[in-house]
């Protein structure tokens, strides 16, 4: 690895050079164990603790197939999802690994005793297999997290329908936490030019997430004009969601936990904060009730902050705790998106809310390759900027998803893989110069 690290660090290194480096016969990865998959039974999901189920070992390098890249990993970052493939919820990922591995020969690649995790990274192209002609080694370059076999014309007016779309890293083998990846030529876009490693390898799979679901004619279709309330507004996913927002013209009311969250949310731009802890919402008294007079003080406390207007569109992601809030506070003809359920996956609402003011929820779903571009378009272009709380090494990946699960990050939480130190692999001097006292603010407030 040590040849590959100088190369990436060098700028005299050509893609000749890249092309003719030996590629090593095996990899450090981060990984979960088919043999772990009962250890956390009848543990509560709070109380299962990823450090011990995931684990760093040398596994070999996959076959590279048609249409594929191998790419050297500078960085990653731990999404939920890693999360959920550390804690074996909602299934165990090899599920998906054993119903992959049927679809072809090429693709019993990936159904191993083992599972490389992770759907981010940043990073430079090693190899690329027959087919391939946009990428070529040296290329530097960050990956989205869908896979596709686009065989079915299900998916050609948008690829996140087709029949056999996946979550790279997820619901597919040699993620981004590792030091090798195996990815689609699909899925690579340009890293942005002014930022580090780590820094270019947080936005993918949240930026992406939160592009579709609230920018896209796929999700909200946002526009100039719109509240948008958003909750967990600072972190990996919230935090994306405001910036498009502002960016977008719109005005975010955001929604956090704690006056450091709420800070963060100010520093991004943003006006319209509830700090929840404080104002002490309490939407569910007990297991299996709501309090709907909690749902009125918070559309009241809505309205405190927009002018007497109710929100136009709900960015929801936790699911179970709030659903049944959003879909009362939403403006009568507005929209409920929602991509996730983190607190919960069984969401309970009053249909009243929802059918007798021509409300609509729509499922949203990461993002498609365009989708995807162009919410890295926007990073390039210095409109959003990475959010990191902190970063790893690829050894403690562990505890980064621990953070992760008991909500201890604001904003993404990165891993360094091949990159030997945090703040290498900017290029564009000149347009860093002009946006990073965006990051420093961030990282302030986080601090």
């Amino acid at each position: 690895m040590k040849d590959i690290v100088s190369a990436v660090l060098s700028r005299e290194a050509t893609s000749g050079d890249f092309a003719n480096l030996r590629v090593p016969e095996s990899y450090r990865g981060v990984v979960i164990r088919k043999g772990d998959t009962g250890m956390f039974d009848g543990m509560r999901s709070a109380d299962k603790d990823p450090r011990k189920s995931l684990h760093v070992e040398e596994v070999p390098v996959p076959e590279l197939g048609p249409g594929e890249a191998l790419v050297a990993v500078m960085a990653s970052s731990v999404n939920y999802n890693s999360v959920w493939s550390s804690i074996f919820e909602p299934l165990p990922t090899f599920g998906f690994l054993e119903r992959y591995g049927r679809l072809s020969d090429l693709t019993k690649r990936h159904d191993l005793p083992y599972h490389v995790i992770g759907s981010d990274l940043a990073g430079v192209v090693l190899r690329t297999g027959p087919g391939v002609n946009a990428w070529h080694p040296g290329d530097e370059v960050v990956a989205h997290c869908l896979s596709v076999e686009l065989e079915s014309s299900d998916g050609h007016n948008d690829t996140m329908l087709d029949p056999e779309q996946r979550i790279w890293g997820f619901e597919t083998n040699f993620g981004g936490l590792a030091e090798i990846a195996l990815v689609k030529s699909n899925q690579l876009m340009p890293k942005p030019q002014h930022l580090s490693w780590e820094e270019a390898a947080a936005p993918g799979l949240v930026n992406s997430t939160a592009y579709r679901q609230l920018v896209s004619r796929n999700g909200a279709a946002m526009k100039q004009g719109d509240n948008v309330l958003i909750w967990g507004a600072s972190g990996g996913l919230g935090s994306y969601a405001t910036q498009l927002a502002l960016a977008g013209g719109a005005h975010p009311v955001c929604v956090v936990s704690s006056p450091q969250k709420a800070e963060i949310c100010r520093r991004m731009g943003a006006e319209a904060i509830i700090d929840r802890t404080a104002e002490d919402y309490t939407f569910w008294p007990d297991e299996h009730h709501q309090d709907p007079r909690e749902w009125k003080r918070f559309g009241k406390r809505i309205r405190e902050l927009t002018g007497g207007e109710d929100v136009d569109i709900v960015f929801e992601h936790p699911g179970r705790e709030t659903f049944g809030a959003s879909v009362y506070v939403t403006r009568k003809g507005g929209t409920i998106v929602t991509c996730a359920s983190t607190s919960g996956y069984t969401h309970e609402y009053d249909n009243r809310y929802l059918w007798m003011s021509l409300k609509r929820i729509i499922g949203s779903h990461f993002a498609n390759y365009r989708e995807a571009w162009e919410a890295n378009r926007l990073v390039a272009k210095g409109k959003i900027h990475p959010t990191l709380s902190k970063v790893y090494p690829l050894e403690e990946t562990g505890q980064a998803a621990y953070d992760v699960h008991r909500n201890l990050h604001q904003g993404k939480v990165g891993v360094l893989a091949l990159a030997p130190a945090e703040g290498l692999g900017v290029r564009d001097h000149d347009k860093r110069a002009q946006h990073l006292d965006a990051i420093n603010r961030f990282r302030v407030a986080a601090s």
